[in-house]
């Protein structure tokens, strides 16, 4: 806490009053109501108040009752300080008070004093009482600390029992209080400045209500210090300067003696502020800055500061930005970006840190670089509340980027976000861990340009597959380079191929649904991927790096339009899974070294039906009047029971029953045609393209059904 004045002072302060209320006679014989009667003084020193025999204190009005009453020597009482400036009675103020002994003395002293017996126990924060003096209210604060205030003078010495009263020794003169912060504000001619922002505001009308509030009420100095201008540039946005003035009001009343160092509070504003203490100072955000502390009035205290304290939302956006992210802002200017992002464009900024900025970025072609940094500018103020899984965001350049938003992650693309995003006046910053780099091609196109993946590419055209590296979608590709199946020969590439169910569950457990990126896995522990097969993948991410079923991914997060490909050099395959046939068996030993495979004899993989890419299949209908393009597109769900939402009234869907649960969408055409189209394509579509009779069992074998499960995707 904030320190006090020191005893030799208060020792001084004490003689000074006692000396007054022997000179007012306020020590006669008899019997009164009980007081609160505070002094200061070293504990221990009460005693030299006497309370029983035959000095027991009792009011008596001076013999005149009369005197001119002069305000100034009340206010004096408080602002005539020592060395400390803690209430210390200069010899001037106590002359004066001598001097008019029978009138200012008398009301300042009962100003003191309480008509009844109050324990600390009975003092509760934001309580007020009527003193003796005109009934002026005495401001009582009870602090979580256990500090108890009146009028912001700490109560040293509490519960000084008493045979009629009770005395609580306080570290100052308690002065009389009538105004409020708002009167304080406007008759102050040096808070001229903030008095206007707070009028303009609109708040200065709650100053001068009932409540109980503290208010760091910078100087007309300190508005000077924000630079020329600056006033008046923020006074035509409302928005702004209800911001400022918040920013510096907080709904609690905070006396000096009461705060601890390091204490956070929220204020009017939403945002928060660190007040502590440097010696017997205030600081506040760290900065010694408090001018005059405790300045109390009738709905709280005012503290005056040197600084004008701007919150993070009455700032543009580029002022938000810090040192661990001045690269970014330094590439936005030096490459022409900083001309789009004026005070009146909302926007909003994904600043990668400076360490994202290596060398072999720096090396890059400028033009390169620009488009690169094109994709960190939004072009509306986004807030993190605002984000959502499979959300997409466009640039102020047109641009449109994926939001992945996982358990313990938020990412943008391939980039995750940092703590520390902050909202402006004309929109929001968001740090990131990296380089955004949006996706340009699909996870077929990687795969093919790489060159890495033949084999790969091949198996899962063999596979019937290949339209899911191409479709939209949303994938996790643990995808196998040619590495992985070194030494195969054309003969083993008969056994993979002679088995489609087979075939379809080695390369389905390398699919995952949803996009799943390392930043968005949970570090230091196992992530389980459900994967297309049905079974889990065993993800580990540590030190940016990932393992997957213990196996090692040597390069990750090729974002692609629709999913992500992370590169593995071996096959993966689900341990609990036996293999029935012993040609397959011997292929897949000899492929698969980090696992024990088991053989089961007679075991046959499960029929996985290919229901979860979409095929587009367009048909030309002539009729007599006008020929008429028509395009239906047919969509299988994963699962039963899954709504696409509602459709334009002329869109047309017809749902048929069975296990595909398949959907026809008919964009447009003759109603009459449509129905006869939909059900050749709809039986075209479930046979595979085949005649049915292709597709028959032989008699006395019934197929298993298929399953169709559950894909864990990021959480919404």
């Amino acid at each position: 806490m904030c320190a006090a004045a020191g005893h030799g002072d208060q020792e001084e302060v004490f003689q000074h009053m006692q000396e007054l209320v022997q000179r007012l006679h306020l020590w006669e014989e008899g019997d009164g109501p009980l007081r609160v009667l505070p002094w200061l003084h070293e504990a221990g020193r009460d005693e030299r108040m006497p309370s029983s025999g035959s000095h027991r204190p009792r009011v008596r009005h001076p013999g005149t009752g009369e005197g001119h009453e002069d305000p100034a020597v009340l206010g004096r009482l408080q602002n005539s300080g020592g060395a400390h400036g803690q209430g210390l009675l200069h010899h001037e103020v106590k002359s004066a008070l001598e001097s008019n002994v029978n009138m200012e003395l008398y009301n300042a002293l009962h100003y003191h004093m309480v008509n009844r017996r109050l324990l600390t126990k009975d003092l509760r924060n934001d309580m007020s009482v009527s003193s003796m003096y005109n009934d002026l209210g005495l401001y009582i604060n009870h602090y979580s600390n256990g500090v108890v205030t009146v009028n912001c003078a700490r109560i040293l010495h509490g519960n000084q029992v008493a045979t009629n009263g009770v005395v609580h020794v306080v570290d100052r003169v308690v002065s009389s209080v009538s105004s409020s912060i708002q009167d304080v504000l406007e008759y102050d001619d040096n808070l001229t400045s903030f008095n206007s922002v707070a009028f303009a505001s609109g708040v200065m009308e709650k100053l001068g209500q009932p409540g109980h509030y503290t208010l760091f009420a910078p100087t007309n100095q300190a508005f000077e210090k924000l630079g020329a201008g600056y006033l008046e540039r923020i006074m035509g946005d409302k928005k702004i300067i209800s911001a400022l003035v918040n920013y510096h009001l907080l709904n609690s009343v905070q006396c000096g003696e009461a705060i601890m160092a390091g204490t956070v509070y929220e204020t009017a504003e939403g945002s928060t502020i660190e007040v502590g203490c440097d010696g017997d100072s205030l600081t506040v955000n760290g900065i010694k800055m408090v001018l005059k502390k405790d300045i109390v009035t009738t709905n709280g205290v005012i503290h005056l500061i040197d600084q004008v304290l701007v919150p993070d939302s009455a700032k543009e956006v580029m002022e938000l930005v810090g040192s661990t992210q001045s690269t970014f802002t330094d590439m936005v200017a030096e490459l022409g970006l900083s001309s789009a992002l004026g005070p009146e464009t909302e926007y909003t900024l994904l600043a990668p840190v400076n360490a994202a900025f290596t060398d072999e970025v720096m090396r890059m072609d400028q033009s390169l670089l620009k488009e690169v940094l094109k994709s960190h500018i939004l072009k509306l103020k986004v807030t993190l509340g605002e984000l959502y899984n499979g959300q997409q965001l466009e640039t102020l350049f047109g641009q449109l980027l994926r939001v992945f938003i996982y358990r313990t992650a938020v990412c943008i693309e391939n980039s995750c976000m940092l703590r520390g995003g902050k909202e402006g006046s004309n929109g929001a910053l968001h740090l990131m861990q990296s380089l955004i780099k949006p996706a340009r091609k699909s996870i077929h196109e990687i795969l093919v340009v790489d060159g890495r993946f033949k084999i790969f590419l091949t198996l899962m055209e063999t596979a019937g597959l290949t339209h899911m590296l191409g479709e939209e979608g949303a994938y996790t590709v643990f995808a196998p380079t040619d590495d992985a199946f070194d030494g195969l020969t054309q003969d083993d590439l008969q056994v993979l191929s002679r088995d489609v169910n087979a075939l379809r569950t080695i390369l389905l457990y390398h699919f995952s649904n949803g996009v799943f990126i390392n930043g968005g896995l949970e570090g230091g522990v196992t992530n389980l991927l459900k994967t297309l097969q049905g079974q889990n993948l065993q993800v580990l991410s540590v030190n940016n790096s990932i393992h997957v079923n213990s196996v090692d991914v040597p390069d990750n997060d090729l974002m692609a339009t629709n999913g992500v490909v992370h590169v593995v050099k071996n096959i993966l395959y689900p341990a609990n899974l036996p293999v029935g046939r012993e040609d397959l068996y011997i292929l897949l030993k000899k492929l698969i070294k980090y696992i024990q495979i088991k053989f089961e004899s007679g075991y046959s993989y499960t029929e996985i039906p290919i229901t979860f890419f979409k095929r587009t299949i367009s048909t030309t209908h002539y009729v007599e009047t006008e020929p008429e393009l028509t395009k239906v597109t047919r969509f299988i769900s994963v699962e039963p029971g899954v709504n696409s939402g509602d459709m334009d009234e002329d869109m047309k869907k017809i749902v048929q029953e069975g296990p595909d649960f398949s959907k026809i969408t008919t964009i447009h055409g003759n109603p009459n045609l449509i129905d006869a189209e939909s059900e050749r394509i709809s039986k075209l579509i479930r046979d595979g393209g085949r005649p049915a009779s292709a597709r028959r069992p032989p008699a006395g074998m019934r197929r298993r059904p298929g399953k169709y499960r559950r894909h864990s995707k990021p959480r919404q």
